[in-house]
């Protein structure tokens, strides 16, 4: 395995990714749009999640594809970036026809960014608007680190962010990672600069650190945000033909990614979650093993994406933590 040409999620043939911010605010979303509709499933396994139509995304429901997949910060108020995402596609033509009318389907998940010092003092909630310019921006590079649902995000010690990671298999399957970290826990040993991603990287994609020589087994983190302030949302995506079922297990498989670059992760606080898409563009050619290595590389390609989210946040006036880059950048 080594990562596609582009290191990022949209390395899948079909998905592009547009982000949209707002600085006064502090917050973002981003949209992941498929050329065409494909199936998606999810796997929430932190203890406050914040979602919209997970529910028809377990394999026996009617609506097997979706149009897109929405990561958005402003907790339930950003639920509402997706509505701004089914606008936009609903005006081009796509969706789910029923009686000849189209719905686009777009689930999506939120963070908690509203304690990150931004100006929350809207009349009017910003995230409809904030998802349909997410949505006009999808492309398939975009940016990392502060961009998007990323833009407003913290961690128990770093400033948070968007990142991404891809890897091409050796059979020729791509598998990509997007995730927005705004986790409890930590994604650096101790004060870092090491990443506990480390043994994950490839070509320094964060910054080439290596791995902590020492750390302390035994120490007992505490949460440093409250209940409800924290969560990682995430996004894997392959060009493999999976059934919603399959989808459902390369889900669970990479939350593997997230236990291994966030500790600790999956906590009572957090709202953990992964969406998979698998576009279908290649069959699979041995369903045994194939699955198995596509649930392997969507760990590996989740733990690497968190770490370059944290690598890549920027400092910004006023910002309420440190950008790691700001301490350790070379």
């Amino acid at each position: 395995m080594k990562p596609g040409k582009r290191n990022l999620i949209t390395d899948v043939e079909g998905l592009l990714v547009g982000n949209a911010e707002d600085a006064r605010v502090r917050t973002g979303a981003t949209v992941v749009l498929g050329a065409q509709p494909f199936v998606a499933a999810v796997q929430v396994m932190g203890g406050a999640p914040g979602t919209r139509e997970t529910d028809l995304l377990a394999p026996d429901k009617l609506v097997q594809e979706v149009d897109a997949l929405v990561l958005s910060g402003g907790s339930a108020f950003g639920l509402d970036a997706a509505s701004g995402v089914a606008d936009g596609l609903r005006a081009v033509g796509r969706g789910f026809e029923v009686g000849g009318m189209r719905v686009p389907i777009v689930p999506g998940a939120i963070l908690f960014d509203l304690l990150n010092g931004g100006d929350k003092a809207w009349d009017e909630n910003p995230y409809k608007r904030l998802g349909r310019e997410a949505l006009a921006a999808a492309a398939e590079e975009f940016a990392l680190g502060s961009a998007g649902a990323g833009s407003g995000a913290m961690t128990g010690s770093w400033k948070g962010g968007l990142g991404s990671a891809s890897l091409v298999l050796d059979c020729g399957i791509t598998v990509g990672a997007l995730v927005a970290v705004n986790a409890l826990g930590s994604v650096t040993v101790g004060e870092g600069p090491e990443f506990w991603a480390a043994p994950w990287e490839m070509a320094a994609e964060f910054g080439g650190r290596g791995q902590a020589q020492r750390f302390d087994p035994g120490y007992e983190p505490s949460p440093l945000k409250r209940m409800g302030e924290a969560t990682t949302i995430a996004i894997v995506a392959t060009d493999a033909a999976l059934t919603q079922a399959q989808a459902q297990r390369l889900a669970a498989a990479a939350h593997d990614g997230m236990a291994r670059a966030i500790v600790p992760s999956h906590t009572p606080f957090d709202g953990d979650l992964v969406f998979a898409a698998a576009t279908g563009a290649r069959p699979l050619t041995d369903p045994m093993v194939q699955p198995f290595v596509l649930g392997h590389a969507a760990a590996t390609c989740l733990a690497r994406a968190i770490a370059r989210a944290v690598y890549e946040a920027r400092p910004m006036p006023g910002d309420l933590q440190p950008a790691w880059r700001s301490r350790f950048a070379r």
